[in-house]
């Protein structure tokens, strides 16, 4: 899909609305993902754009350019991860692993996925629909390399006897959607040029992994053989017992030396019974300190990532598989059996449901909750102190980019055609090119003759066919005639927020209508170019006024339209003046009451 990057039509930021609508719409997409999943593929405070493609693609990118969703239809319903948000999140979803790294170089190069080249574990094929999305994998290596949707069921595919095509790739590694992120990266050494290996990070660890394991288990043969030969022998109790005295401190010493890591962990090790404890202690901490009433009902990957996995001891690695349950369903359900907690499952989600927790119960009345600190919350209440300051502080700025007439005069002076310049820098561009090409008319300084490529730069495709071009130019007149032939962008900055869009920046409208009679409605529209949410502002001018708001979805265009109940054209326009530091020229003024 992404074989050849495609100039975006438009592109825009996404307003307040439009970023909820977001969330939930990947939410229901990819239903592993938790709350705290999404604050880290969508950041709260991190500005997001939708650019628009001729082919129908809408791609949502976080600032600095970083692709993280693709919609195939621009109606959510076939709407895609990117690999950079898979390496932020892998488990989003579920993934097929290759059989072998030398299997990527065909789903780089292009391929879709086919059945032969999977990998099947012992446990046979996992259950999957045709046309959910999927993505692929190399042994070793946890962050995937492509996503798309498969192509068949698993049924039909055991029926097939695993032959054909697994699944069709929308979007993989090295393709131009991931090209076109302006900081590109990889996420570990494996991902290579044309090919991805494993983690050789993961592999060294394991490496060193098994060399410790092997290590205990010679000495515990040891050990073994030692203590067996001194049982043999019922008059050397004292010696025998320290001898393994000695064994015991001598393999402490070992671990110590051989690796600081290790020995931590090894002192840190928790047995079954002592992990189930620590579950039931952080799950009630968790609803003592975290959970409340209004939170229910929950999913219970949300419950474990926000709530209970926070309330562990600092230091101490919480993995349920390592517990008597293994699962978090199971743990849930036990919990549930014990009537601690009630709970359902989702068929849909195929997730526990926690509905509501038994503050009466005899395990919840008699844990004692241990206290939290609040250092970092105490930290954070100061900042946002300027706020109205940050609203009034706003600049726009005209910008243009270098357009295929211009690109020669910007490439002859050694400038870059792929920035963008102000209005004084592209003048400063022409002029070095006049400077350089000594195009001053000797007789009179204030006309600039035209050579061949500047003439084609200023005329060409601007002039009627048949008419004669020009052969010179006066400098008053050069750079705004030069100007007009780039590309006209602009930046409009808000406080820490910035966003540069392409075309000029169109004033905001506000304007008033008589409805029923004498009463009179107004309405306020385009806020979303200068940075400004709907939503919050309609509850703003709500109390400013003392009026009724309603926000609505503006039919056929992108945007929203707030209404303000009563004729306050004149007081709204210089509040957004005066609060919101918009300029007075980008503010349009329509008064559909006024008597003719």
């Amino acid at each position: 899909m992404f074989k050849k990057s495609v100039e975006a039509k438009a592109q825009q930021r996404l307003s307040g609305a439009d970023r909820k609508k977001l969330k939930r719409t990947i939410k229901e997409r990819f239903p592993a993902a938790s709350d705290s999943d999404l604050d880290t593929l969508i950041p709260p405070k991190v500005e997001v754009t939708v650019s628009k493609h001729p082919n129908r693609v809408l791609i949502y990118s976080l600032e600095g350019g970083l692709p993280i969703f693709f919609d195939v239809d621009s109606r959510g319903t076939t709407i895609f991860p990117t690999v950079y948000a898979l390496w932020k999140v892998p488990h989003l979803l579920p993934s097929f692993i290759l059989k072998g790294g030398e299997v990527s170089r065909y789903v780089i190069g292009g391929a879709d996925l086919m059945f032969p080249g999977i990998s099947i574990d012992s446990e046979g094929l996992p259950e999957f629909l045709a046309g959910q999305p999927w993505a692929v994998k190399v042994p070793g290596n946890p962050a995937p390399i492509a996503v798309g949707s498969t192509c068949m069921s698993s049924s039909e595919a055991l029926k097939a006897g695993l032959r054909g095509k697994a699944l069709k790739i929308s979007h993989h590694y090295r393709d131009a959607l991931w090209e076109s992120a302006e900081g590109r990266y990889v996420p570990n050494a494996g991902f290579l040029e044309d090919v991805v290996f494993e983690d050789p990070s993961l592999s060294t660890t394991d490496a060193i992994s098994d060399h410790v394991n092997n290590a205990d288990n010679q000495e515990l043969e040891v050990a073994n053989a030692i203590i067996d030969d001194l049982d043999d022998s019922s008059s050397n109790t004292k010696i025998s017992q320290q001898v393994i005295t000695d064994l015991d401190n001598l393999k402490v010493t070992e671990n110590v030396e051989s690796d600081k890591g290790t020995a931590a962990e090894d002192q840190n090790t928790l047995s079954v019974e002592d992990v189930d404890a620590l579950l039931d202690k952080c799950l009630l901490q968790a609803f003592y300190t975290t959970m409340k009433d209004k939170d229910l009902p929950i999913a219970g990957s949300t419950l474990w990532a926000n709530h209970v996995l926070p309330c562990r001891p600092s230091g101490t690695v919480l993995d349920i598989k390592k517990s008597s349950h293994k699962k978090l369903s199971k743990w849930l359900q036990s919990k549930s059996t014990e009537g601690l907690i009630s709970s359902k499952e989702d068929k849909h989600k195929k997730e526990v449901m926690v509905l509501s927790i038994n503050r009466k119960h005899p395990v919840y009345t008699s844990f004692k909750p241990e206290k939290q600190q609040v250092e970092k919350t105490e930290q954070t209440v100061d900042h946002p102190s300027n706020e109205t300051d940050l609203n009034t502080t706003m600049e726009v700025i005209e910008i243009y980019k270098p357009s295929v007439h211009v690109n020669p005069i910007f490439t002859s002076v050694g400038a870059d055609t792929r920035q963008l310049y102000t209005a004084s820098e592209a003048s400063e561009v022409v002029f070095a090119y006049v400077e350089k090409e000594n195009l001053v008319k000797p007789t009179n300084k204030s006309i600039v003759v035209l050579d061949a490529i500047l003439c084609d730069a200023l005329f060409k495709g601007a002039i009627k066919k048949g008419s004669t071009y020009p052969s010179e130019i006066h400098k008053k007149d050069l750079a705004p005639t030069f100007i007009n032939r780039m590309q006209a962008h602009h930046q409009v900055t808000r406080g820490k927020e910035s966003v540069v869009r392409k075309g000029g920046l169109k004033a905001m409208q506000i304007m008033t209508e008589r409805r029923q009679g004498n009463k009179k409605v107004t309405k306020l529209s385009g806020m979303e170019s200068f940075l400004i949410d709907a939503e919050p502002l309609a509850s703003e001018l709500q109390k400013k006024f003392a009026c009724s708001t309603s926000v609505t979805e503006m039919p056929g265009k992108k945007g929203y339209e707030v209404l303000v109940q009563g004729g306050v054209i004149d007081v709204l326009a210089r509040y957004l003046v005066e609060q919101y530091g918009i300029p007075k020229k980008y503010i349009e003024v329509l008064d559909k009451t006024a008597r003719k």
